[in-house]
């Protein structure tokens, strides 16, 4: 068993198909199914079915697909431990997004830093912020930088510089023009949120109940899953939003959207890692070009 052996079939486990592995790989179909082949006969147990057209794994390839994904990722931690006794950064570093800051915040910095250090691959997943914390966990991402709310004590959670939170609305919409509008009237329009889950979300809701109005009692228009999205509906007269006020800057200067100041206090993006893995010289330098309160040391 070799790991390119491994490699091979855990491209073909996850894609359920042997040709689009291949093109994927960059290798030809017959070496693919050669190397899926020989791990089978030296394992002495089937790994697929093929069923018809399809292959699904059998009980065999399925506990070895964990097993394969983990013996892969330690062989390329070791490989990353190995580069970097060199005192060049090289290697790879993996990072979550939630949505506002993997669109606006994190791309220049991830620019920053890659003039900085050349020698590092960089790789940016999206999703919420609960989607990011369970990346962290399971391993799938080395550092992820989130707008909510995270108590979570298996993981270490540092403080970065944030924005704050406007209150944003079409030019139809009667609060256009408007210097300020109180919680006492948020209940007076349809609003577009976000999805549950969503750090902006949350953080509006919990500034709402401080504010003494119960989030439930704001007629919802539309729930929309990412912040592109509620800035589109809102443009379009779909009701009032709360949005972070970096994605909404060309916007208002254009008059497209009016913002309004929100009773939310500035916010602080979060920096999550997992301690119990290996901080390489990528993840403690990213940590403190991105501006973590707290270094995170490799």
């Amino acid at each position: 068993m070799t790991l390119e052996q491994l490699r091979i079939f855990v491209a073909v486990a996850e894609r359920r198909h042997f040709t689009r592995a291949a093109h994927d790989l960059r290798l030809t179909q017959s070496a693919v199914s050669a190397a899926v082949a020989t791990l089978e006969q030296n394992l002495a147990q089937p790994l697929f079915d093929r069923i018809g057209r399809r292959i699904e794994l059998t009980r065999a390839g399925t506990l070895l697909l964990s097993e394969a994904r983990a013996i892969l990722q330690r062989a390329e931690d070791a490989v990353r431990l190995l580069g970097e006794l060199s005192d060049m950064v090289s290697g790879t570093l993996s990072l979550f997004g939630s949505y506002t800051v993997a669109n606006y915040w994190l791309p220049p910095r991830m620019h920053r830093f890659r003039r900085c250090h050349p020698g590092v691959t960089l790789s940016l997943a999206i999703g919420n912020t609960e989607q990011a914390v369970a990346a962290i966990l399971a391993g799938t991402a080395d550092l992820a930088c989130v707008e909510g709310t995270v108590a979570d004590p298996a993981l270490v959670i540092g403080e970065l510089p944030g924005d704050r939170l406007v209150l944003v609305v079409g030019r139809d919409h009667p609060w256009f023009g408007e210097p300020r509008v109180g919680p006492e009237s948020f209940a007076t329009t349809p609003w577009v949120w976000r999805e549950r889950g969503s750090g902006t979300r949350q953080i509006f809701e919990d500034c709402l109940r401080r504010h003494g109005v119960d989030p439930a009692s704001l007629p919802v228009a539309l729930e929309l899953p990412s912040g592109e999205a509620v800035k589109s509906a809102v443009g379009a007269g779909a009701g009032a939003a709360v949005m972070s006020e970096m994605m909404v800057q060309g916007e208002t200067a254009l008059g497209i959207l009016h913002a309004i100041p929100t009773p939310c206090p500035p916010r602080r993006f979060r920096l999550l890692h997992h301690p119990a893995r290996h901080t390489s010289r990528a993840v403690a330098g990213f940590a403190e070009l991105a501006g973590t309160v707290e270094p995170i040391a490799p």
